[in-house]
């Protein structure tokens, strides 16, 4: 037994609740200034970078126990221990067993050179992916230097201060600072499925059990409610869960009661029957690994058991005579059925996809995604930040009774001084656009009006105090001008720059020595009931105020009066009818329209309300409110997003927006983008599809399954989209066989995320959505859907290419060697076509390599013009299938037809004796025999990994016409070269001495290269012909890849 290491020294004394390095009491029992003070963190500042190293470097990575990482011994292992090398190592012995050292040796040189290559290359890919699950990691925000930061959880260190929101993942044991209705799972923990609901002002006992610390955040919990803030005290195996880690990687032993519980001996054997099975699952790499990778050790295990068969055919058809050169031939044929670079070039392929869709912003969390990703047929996709750009800006703000105004604000979208304000006294559904550009030319004075109109200062308020994001700008310097920033939700900082144009910014109302506002409460928003409230209580009067915005008609049922001007009157019906109007003229520019309501409270409002254990309803404050007003914000759609639709429309792939907001404002930006057709197609459809291109979530939750699914269409858009629609939504379109990619990045998202074929989740997303998807898209956009589905199109080509050129090879190899076998010398023994050490050269040196470059190969040009991949068949699909017979079978006949050629056409056919291990002169013909089928078969080998570049193009026209055939070969460099190498190999194995003879067993030829090129122009032509052939078939039966437009 090795000694214990300093961490596990420091842990052996570790006291639950306790700093990495003890503080002087356990967090929970300290209150949050004495914690600060013991930690040396700032909850404004947070730590310095150069402090947070020193911190790092003392108390180690913040991760539950070292992680492995690549492990070199073990992948050199996997190269060895593995089916594919075990056939060849049973080859190897068979040829020492029966005395042929040559054919040995090469086998030895073979499966060394494959080891070290396989060891190299997958070496390579194993850090390629270990690379990206970096970038995948969890994230956090903390204070460095006086910012946020977003920084890996690994690299959080004792005394960083923690922003947490809800959906997050706590990162470590933090000792609250302030909470707002913070609440976080904490099952992983206790095992209590409720979550618990935190307040920093608290303190406990030294003894007091983790699941009562409630000043206690843990780590890997989940905030399920609510913000918060927080400064590290444990990282790592310190924490309570590397506690328990900690505890079970300590001793392994498993303490058994021993009355009535010693296990009988039937299920020693049955354990030790599970064991062995799946050890054996896993050596065969039948129960590991990506679908295809699992599916094509199934296709390997079946190959074996077909080599077996085949060796006994050879055995059988030499009267199973035990000569050295028919066991030879047995195991030759037996090589030739087994791909054994298949698994290798698929790793690295992978590993070279994942590195690529890294660059187009996506990192894949799940391997299998990549061979999904050319299966989908339908994206469910939110609209904010995904399909539009996620920088909002208001537009529009009416105030009933007072008037509209309309800001254009121009690139500067924080700079509350940049761009111009204008008003018009009318409401936004009287305004023409004739009138607002008139009315435009008539500049507001906002802060002016702010200070002269009550009803636009209550309004304002709200916008202000009614919003979690800060702007503020930097400090001039003489390079120039500060610079404005904000932090929160695009939707909040967009209405704090409104605010704040009027002089009326959250920090001048609630902040510093003359602040108007004091906090008291807040109700943060739900996805539910669409709406978020703040209680301020006034520094003047002392009254209480609640202040609410939120999605129209959420707002509109909370309230009972309105403001016109600066009077308050009944809401009745009437005037409610005119806001909705107003909201769809709004909602018609598509923006995005949020209402604002507020009212005095008759009551005070104590503290001890919204203690700690004290969860007050949020109806009872939410109630008899005053409508103030709407405001309207302007999410501009991606640049990107329009050509992203249609690209997606022409790949087969229909498009639905789920979003929350309001039906207007989703139609608008749905049609901007092409996602729905133009009012004029929609009406030229039939009725029962154009009623259903779009619906609300209060539409289609209400219909049954069977209602939905006799729909003739599903929509394409779903406006105030609940989380629990979008499940509703991959339900149906599951029962109608379509595969699904859905996007999200809230922590309801995860349902759906997890029920998706393929779960999409926002770089900026929570760690919950996070963990739920299988790939992240970096910068949020849609567009980068079309660049992974793009990719996996690309990656499930290559992978269909490499693998119909090794098996179409196999069927090759496989076919002319058992035709061989009436080929019968005078001894009445078979003679090989094609050597051992010939086939194993093909198969190694020319297959892998030109393998790997096929897997490098770039995308066809009309990749997203056809329709998605029929997972159902995965790689072999019928066309597939057909094409490995075919082409396997014009090798083996260019092959054959080679030998036959030089033999029996213009030699006597004598065969020679003997002609399997030595050269003599009566093998004269039979070797320059041999010779020209193994060079036949080398250059189609290589001919045809160019040929399939394209399964469908010809040869000379891939993929930009004739004219630029050429510099499309050069594009892929690997496989160029690859084959120009190859080719030019073959020169050495034919003519240098002891190489041709002894080793390959062929000799050097001269007029038999006429035959090698009419036997490649014959291949050749027969792949172009057969091409041809499939062009034909596919374009009559109309499912040729062509160009469409996927308008509805």
């Amino acid at each position: 037994m090795g000694g214990k290491t300093a961490q596990q020294h420091a842990l052996a004394g570790h006291v639950s609740g306790q700093c990495n390095k003890p503080l002087s009491r356990p967090a929970h029992s300290l209150s949050v200034d004495d914690v600060l003070e013991e930690l040396r963190a700032s909850p404004s500042q947070g730590l310095a970078s150069a402090e947070a190293a020193e911190r790092l470097a003392e108390y180690g990575p913040n991760q539950l126990k070292e992680k492995k990482g690549v492990q070199p011994v073990a992948i050199f292992l996997e190269q060895i221990f593995n089916a594919m090398t075990l056939v060849l190592i049973l080859a190897l012995a068979a040829s020492f067993g029966i005395q042929a050292w040559i054919a040995g040796g090469i086998l030895g040189g073979i499966i060394c050179v494959n080891i070290v290559i396989g060891f190299f290359q997958t070496l390579q890919a194993e850090k390629t992916i270990d690379s990206l699950r970096t970038l995948g990691s969890p994230t956090c925000n903390v204070y460095r230097d006086g910012a946020t930061i977003n920084i890996q959880t690994a690299d959080v260190v004792p005394g960083d201060i923690v922003d947490l929101n809800t959906g997050d993942s706590v990162p470590a044991d933090i000792r609250l600072i302030e909470a707002v209705n913070l609440e976080a799972d904490e099952a992983l923990l206790t095992g209590e499925a409720i979550p618990m609901s935190k307040s920093p002002k608290l303190t406990f006992d030294e003894d007091t059990g983790p699941g009562d610390r409630l000043n206690v955040v843990y780590s890997s919990t989940t905030i399920t409610k609510g913000r918060g803030r927080g400064v590290v005290f444990a990282t790592g195996m310190f924490t309570e869960i590397g506690a328990i880690a900690s505890a079970l990687n300590s001793d392994g032993k498993i303490i058994v009661d021993q009355q009535d519980s010693r296990p009988s001996p039937l299920s020693y054997v049955k354990q030790a029957g599970r064991m062995m099975r799946n050890w054996i699952g896993e050596f065969l790499g039948l129960t590991v690994g990506t679908p295809l990778q699992r599916k094509l050790s199934q296709l390997f295990v079946s190959l074996f058991f077909f080599a077996i068969v085949c060796a006994i055919v050879v055995l059988g058809a030499n009267k199973f005579d035990t000569r050295k050169d028919v066991i030879l031939y047995a195991v030759t044929t037996s090589v030739g059925t087994i791909p054994v670079s298949l698994l290798l070039v698929l790793t690295v392929t992978m590993a070279a996809g994942t590195k690529k869709m890294v660059e187009r912003h996506v990192i894949v969390r799940n391997l299998q995604s990549l061979e999904a990703l050319g299966g989908v047929t339908n994206i469910c996709s939110d609209k904010t930040g995904t399909i539009t750009q996620g920088r909002m800006v208001v537009r529009k703000a009416w105030i009933p009774g007072f008037g509209t105004y309309s800001v254009e604000t121009g690139n500067q979208v924080y700079n509350p001084t940049a761009g111009a304000v204008a008003f018009t006294a009318s409401q936004p559904k009287d305004i023409a656009q004739t009138d607002e550009k008139q009315n435009r030319e008539q500049p507001a004075a906002p802060q002016d009006d702010a200070r002269n109109k009550t009803s636009l200062q209550w309004y304002l308020s709200i916008a202000s105090l009614a919003n979690l994001a800060t702007l503020e700008k930097t400090e001039d310097t003489a390079e120039g001008p500060g610079e404005w920033k904000a932090r929160g939700a695009p939707t909040e900082i967009a209405i704090e720059v409104f605010a704040s144009r009027f002089g009326w910014s959250r920090a001048q109302l609630s902040e510093g020595e003359k602040k108007k506002w004091q906090h008291v409460a807040e109700f943060p928003f739900d996805s539910d009931v669409k709406k978020m409230s703040v209680l301020f209580r006034s520094c003047q009067s002392q009254q209480t105020h609640v202040f609410t915005k939120g999605a129209v008609e959420r707002v509109l049922e909370i309230c009972d009066r309105i403001s016109f001007d600066d009077a308050v009157e009944p809401l009745t019906e009437t005037i409610k009818s005119n806001i909705l109007d107003n909201m769809v003229s709004l909602a018609g520019q598509g923006l995005r329209v949020l209402a604002l309501a507020h009212k005095p409270l008759d009551r005070d409002v104590s503290d001890a309300e919204f203690a700690h254990g004290s969860s007050p309803d949020r109806r009872e404050f939410e109630q008899n409110l005053i409508f103030r007003g709407l405001i309207g914000i302007y999410d501009p759609p991606r640049s990107e997003s329009l050509p992203s639709v249609k690209a997606c429309q022409g790949a087969g792939i229909m498009v639905h927006m789920l979003t929350g907001d309001h039906p207007q404002t989703a139609r608008a930006i749905a049609m901007e983008v092409n996602i729905l057709p133009s009012e004029d197609k929609i009406r030229m459809l039939p009725a029962d599809i154009s009623r259903t291109l779009m619906m609300t979530a209060q539409e289609f939750d209400a219909l049954s399954d069977s209602q939905i699914d006799n729909l003739q269409q599903l929509p394409l858009v779903v406006a105030r989209c609940a989380p629990s629609t979008k499940v509703r939504m991959i339900e149906a379109l599951h029962r109608r066989g379509r595969y699904v990619a859905m996007t999200g990045d809230g922590v309801n998202d995860s349902p759906s995320l997890k029920r998706a074929d393929i779960g999409i989740a926002m770089g900026t997303g929570s760690d919950v959505a996070k963990e739920s998807a299988d790939i992240v898209l970096t910068d949020d956009n849609f567009a980068s859907i079309l660049n992974a589905v793009e990719e996996g199109r690309r990656i499930f080509d290559n992978i269909q290419k490499f693998i119909l050129h090794v098996l179409a090879a196999n069927i090759g190899f496989v076919v002319a060697l058992l035709t061989g076998l009436a080929f019968k010398d005078g001894s009445d023994v078979s003679v090989f076509l094609l050597t051992p050490v010939e086939i194993l050269w093909m198969l190694m040196a020319t297959g892998a390599f030109c393998e790997t470059g096929l897997g490098f190969e770039r995308a066809v040009p009309d990749i997203l013009n056809r329709p998605p991949q029929n997972l159902k068949y995965g790689v072999f699909t019928p066309e597939f299938l057909l094409d490995m017979v075919i082409y396997g079978a014009l090798m083996a006949c260019c092959t054959i037809g080679s030998f036959t050629v030089v033999v029996f056409g213009f030699d006597n056919g004598d065969l020679g004796s003997d002609c399997n291990n030595k050269y003599s002169s009566s093998c004269e013909a039979v070797f320059r025999a041999r010779a020209t089928s193994y060079t036949t078969m080398t250059w189609i080998f290589l001919l045809f990994a160019w040929e399939l570049i394209d399964f469908r193009r010809s040869l000379f026209d891939m993929p930009y016409g004739f004219k630029a055939w050429l510099a499309h070969f050069w594009s892929n460099k690997f496989l160029f070269f690859s084959v120009v190498v190859v080719f030019v190999m073959v020169f050495p194995t034919l003519y240098i001495p002891v190489i041709n003879d002894v080793v390959f067993m062929h000799k050097g030829i001269s007029w038999e290269w006429a035959v090698v090129f009419i036997a490649v122009g014959v291949y050749l032509a027969g792949n172009e012909g057969w091409k041809w052939a499939k062009r034909v078939y596919y374009r009559r039966k109309g499912v040729e890849r062509v160009d469409w437009e996927g308008d509805v």
